[in-house]
């Protein structure tokens, strides 16, 4: 169970509706988040936050079709003018919605804004959630030692409340223990593991998917709200469905270089640990097909019990405690 404390964030709708333009403020930080779609680019930039300095996001689908986000990172000391430059250039057209954040106690200078823009750009790109169209990163500003800690407390924030607008692109990969990291290192993990029900951690198990008509092994655990597929797990050589979003995950996986097609054995094999949205997901692209993945996925020696038996048991026993 995570030892994180709560946090409080004021959500305002300005115009009423969750589709348009939002305020944002985690209570004791002094960040300022505003966010609004393309559309409403007018009304945004007349709001008293864009004349301040402050860093931007710009978002939207790839063009080119890639199941990630696209996203450019920016900074200024006038957000509005420099949106309303983004919003006429053409190499910019990807963009359906932009995230300014700014600060309420006027302090952030655009030393300041330089050094959160490198510092973003290069988690961003170090995530790996989004493809990152900055054509280059700037070089961080030699910032005092007070205002660098100042500023990763600054981007520490800005991490945290971006996923609360469904932005995820600087997120935090999740954390797998080394235990689990050797633990599908080898193929040969039965063998050395012996693992059997008596073991099973069951409010955080193993999963896998062993596939013996494809002779395809697989390893998996629930990380921190995601499915994480650990590095060793294997999958079809191609997708084999029929056309799919999972298709182009798994074109993009093959391309980055996360899973490795080895003709010789005519299987796919994950390079790195690979977080999924769902089970279905990292079926899908295991499989090479579209998949149920609460049925697919059984929990590692607990007598082929599925992911969906597994979760419906876990909710009975919430259930029991509520009922108390």
């Amino acid at each position: 169970m995570s030892n994180t404390k709560g946090k409080s964030i004021r959500f305002f709708m300005v115009d009423g509706t969750p589709q348009g333009i939002l305020t944002l403020e985690i209570v004791n930080w002094t960040g300022h988040v505003l966010s609004g779609p393309r559309t409403k680019i007018a009304e945004l930039i007349q709001r008293p936050e864009m004349k301040k300095t402050g860093i931007y996001f710009l978002t939207g689908p790839d063009p080119e079709g890639s199941y990630r986000p696209c996203v450019y990172i920016g900074e200024s000391d006038n957000v509005g003018t420099r949106l309303i430059q983004h919003n006429k250039g053409e190499t910019k057209d990807f963009w359906e919605r932009a995230c300014i954040i700014t600060s309420k106690d006027q302090n952030l200078t655009k030393a300041h804004g330089r050094y959160l823009e490198s510092r973003l750009i290069s988690i961003a790109n170090e995530m790996g959630h989004a493809k990152l169209m900055n054509g280059t990163a700037p070089k961080n500003e030699n910032l005092p030692e007070a205002d660098i800690a100042d500023m990763e407390y600054f981007i520490a924030q800005v991490r945290l409340i971006l996923p609360v607008l469904g932005l995820d692109f600087l997120r935090e990969k999740p954390q797998v223990s080394s235990i689990s990291t050797s633990f599908i290192q080898s193929l040969e993990y039965e063998k050395k593991a012996a693992i059997n029900h008596a073991t099973v951690d069951m409010a955080n198990p193993f999963f896998e998917i062993h596939s013996k008509k494809e002779n395809l092994h697989a390893k998996a655990q629930e990380i921190e709200g995601d499915f994480v597929v650990f590095a060793g797990s294997e999958t079809r050589s191609q997708w084999k469905g029929s056309a799919h979003n999972y298709q182009r995950q798994f074109d993009t996986l093959v391309s980055e270089g996360k899973i490795r097609i080895d003709q010789g054995i005519n299987k796919g094999v994950f390079q790195e640990d690979v977080a999924f949205s769902s089970p279905s997901a990292a079926a899908a692209i295991i499989l090479g097909r579209s998949s149920n993945g609460r049925t697919e996925w059984k929990v590692c020696g607990a007598n082929h019990k599925t992911y969906e038996q597994w979760q419906n048991e876990r909710l009975g026993v919430a259930h029991e405690v509520l009922s108390d």
